[in-house]
């Protein structure tokens, strides 16, 4: 979800999204509006590791909430001053890891890339800073399509989609006790694992419906898990099969993962053909969705 790119280009509702159109946020008022950027300030930072911080940002009001909805993301944006003199700006989506019914603030889990010039500009944020904000941009409507069977395969901070899902699926309001997830996330090491706590207490509080599986490049002396990029034996042993009933595989993750993986998204941002590793292994377009 961290793919450069330009404005217009997110402007749309996905497959998906324009199939399953989202209702309007329950009661509360909501902070975000899909056709005009606000400046929303800084409230705290909370690093999680070397190159990772949570970045909590205030909404209006206590009573405000953010008004996205599983599945949805927003876009940034911040001023630069381009060649000719004139105003441009960088423009980047984020997906929330805040709860959709959080009150008061929204959260985003943010790692800082050396070439990435958002996710730089917000590590240099402060307390007190404002970023711009537009959204939501509608993904994937989980409330209108449920599935029983859920593969998941995250890569790095495209971890932020996939939280979004299994804290619907599996959190406190959730009345879901049917879908199985199993969830395959790759990063370089393990101190690049986000959110495994949380992650993990999903795992041991529902270990017949839930299950991680991690993929490391360059793991440590004694790790147990997978070591290299995620395969095509990794996905057949573990995520549902193409031809499971009721079921869909989820990809998020860095541009060269995702068309490694599933084929790159079409050059509007919308799903694309299915190709790469699932399509090899005879998935179907309609059980493959690309965040």
């Amino acid at each position: 979800m961290l793919a450069t790119t330009t404005a217009g280009a997110y402007y749309y509702f996905s497959n998906y999204g324009s199939q399953r159109a989202f209702a309007d946020a329950a009661q509360k008022p909501t902070a975000f509006s899909p056709q005009e950027f606000r400046s929303f300030t800084l409230e705290k930072v909370e690093p999680i590791n070397h190159n990772t911080s949570v970045f909590r940002f205030k909404l209006p009001s206590d009573q405000h909430v953010s008004g996205l909805h599983v599945a949805s993301c927003v876009i940034t944006r911040y001023p630069i001053t381009k060649k000719d003199g004139s105003t441009g700006y960088v423009i980047r989506p984020y997906t929330p890891t805040s709860h959709e019914e959080t009150q008061g603030y929204v959260e985003f889990v943010i790692k800082d890339y050396d070439q990435g010039k958002m996710s730089r500009h917000i590590h240099k944020l402060k307390p007190g800073d404002t970023l711009d904000i537009k959204g939501p941009i509608p993904k994937y409507n989980w409330d209108q399509g449920k599935v029983e069977n859920v593969g998941m395969i995250a890569g790095g901070t495209g971890i932020t989609p996939m939280l979004q899902l299994v804290r619907k699926i599996f959190g406190n309001k959730s009345t879901d006790d049917k879908t199985k997830v199993t969830l395959i996330f790759a990063n370089q090491t393990e101190d690049d694992i986000l959110l495994r706590e949380e992650l993990e207490s999903y795992a041991k509080s529902y270990p017949n419906r839930f299950k991680v599986v991690y993929a490391l490049d360059r793991p440590p002396a004694k790790w147990d898990g997978h070591t290299g990029f995620v395969s095509k034996e990794l996905i057949k042993k573990y995520l549902p099969k193409p031809d499971t009933p009721d079921s869909v595989i989820f990809v998020c993750g860095p541009d060269p993962m995702l068309a490694a993986l599933a084929g790159a998204k079409a050059p509007d941002k919308s799903q694309g053909e299915l190709g790469g590793v699932l399509k090899e292994l005879g998935y179907p377009q309609d059980h493959v969705y690309k965040f």
